[in-house]
């Protein structure tokens, strides 16, 4: 009995060192994305994260309000240009990729009307298998 507990309590340090060191990682890639959302711009405040592996893909649903230009950040990894995104309605009609502009790490977009979209985040395969992908929000002053 006592060999069981040793083995939990051993399974439980190592999981939790393992979100830990995730976190940790996250926490420096946001910090090196955060570069991307300048003086001009205002952060929501939100961190948009998610671990992703090979061809999995992030869905981050928000609503951008009209009159208002946003900048979208995407980062992963210590360099940029392996994040890919795309901002997408809720019919699903692409509004914009970052695909067409070399994995852009950064994109400004000017909203006319309120609008909800959800924003897709996957790896480029080509530059990562797996990592820590970060969005960050700002909106122009």
């Amino acid at each position: 009995m006592r060999n069981l507990l040793f083995r939990s309590a051993l399974v439980a340090v190592v999981l939790i060192g393992g979100q830990a060191r995730a976190q940790n990682v996250c926490d420096t890639i946001a910090n090196i994305c955060s570069k991307h959302i300048t003086q001009e711009y205002i952060p929501d405040g939100q961190f948009y994260r998610a671990l992703l592996y090979q061809d999995e893909i992030a869905e981050f649903d928000m609503t951008l309000f009209g009159g208002i230009t946003y900048r979208i950040a995407a980062c992963t990894g210590l360099s940029d240009g392996a994040l890919q995104f795309s901002v997408y309605d809720k019919q699903h009609n692409l509004l914009f990729t970052n695909r067409e502009h070399d994995n852009d790490p950064y994109w400004d977009l000017a909203v006319a009307n309120t609008i909800d979209v959800s924003v897709e985040a996957q790896l480029d395969r080509t530059k990562a298998g797996s990592g820590c992908a970060v969005l960050l929000i700002g909106f122009k002053q």
